[in-house]
């Protein structure tokens, strides 16, 4: 899904935070894994990318290849020998794994590991997510340092992911923590056209519609037609209007009054 706004790519250091989990990457295999891990981290304003023990020979082109342009993560990334020392600054880690455990640990989901990374952030703790190999996952060494296990509800018959998508999932339940993004809402039109439309500007299109509809006839009953014309009115009222689609709508009624074959009519 392309998204990414070219104007203000140089602005996307300014919607991460210091204090966002750190994402930790054990023994990862491919390049293009990691490269696509970064993109995810830079769609949720994630910037702490730590990796431990990557195979011998990763190829640092093909990351950068993948990640579409999230070097600022891979430039900022820390590199590790053990798990350990991947983790000693934090203070509450989450471990993403899909297997049972022979360990009692308490699970949550991303949505409450958020609550918690945001809640532990106000008192300027810090956070990580650690995961596994691609194939095998986390070694049971890796999980015994964490502090509860982050389980993803996904299909249980169907529970694969790969590793950007999973960091992808976990980043963006913290990023809507931190979002004040409103759940519906119209944004701001561009252009000098597409500007909201003024009440005087509605009203003309609501007098030239009336004056089609009384010319064809569709509010010929009189006691009717007040509330025929309020009830029409209500309905555009009910939309946000620009001067484009006021004109447009405008439009459409010359047209349909001149008749099919008879072409653009000029608004009246």
């Amino acid at each position: 899904m392309a998204g990414t706004d070219r104007r203000r790519k140089s602005e996307a250091a300014e919607f991460c935070r210091e204090d966002a989990p750190a994402i930790i990457l054990v023994e990862p295999q491919l390049g293009e894994n990691i490269g696509m891990v970064a993109r995810a981290m830079l769609n949720c304003g994630l910037i702490d990318l730590r990796i431990v023990n990557p195979r011998e020979g990763w190829d640092r082109d093909k990351a950068e290849k993948a990640s579409s342009g999230a070097r600022l993560v891979l430039d900022r990334a820390k590199f590790y020998e053990t798990t350990k020392e991947a983790v000693a600054d934090l203070e509450t880690v989450y471990a993403t794994t899909a297997r049972p455990r022979d360990m009692v640990k308490a699970m949550v989901t991303p949505r409450k590991a958020a609550e918690e990374s945001v809640a532990l952030a106000a008192g300027n703790l810090r956070t990580g997510v650690l995961f596994g190999k691609e194939a095998k996952g986390l070694h049971n060494d890796d999980v015994a340092l964490c502090d509860a296990i982050l389980h993803l509800p996904l299909n249980p018959a169907f529970a694969s992911l790969n590793l950007a998508q999973a960091v992808l999932l976990i980043g963006y339940e913290w990023f809507t923590m931190n979002d004040d993004t409103q759940e519906r809402y119209i944004p701001q039109a561009r252009g000098k056209t597409a500007r909201p439309a003024t009440k005087d500007e509605v009203i003309g299109f609501y007098e030239h519609l009336e004056k089609e509809l009384d010319a064809s006839g569709f509010l010929r009953v009189e006691e009717k037609r007040p509330s025929m014309v309020r009830n029409i009115r209500n309905i555009f009222a009910r939309i946000d209007l620009t001067l484009q689609e006021v004109q447009t709508l405008r439009g459409i009624v010359a047209f349909l009054s001149n008749g099919r074959s008879g072409g653009p009519g000029e608004n009246k």
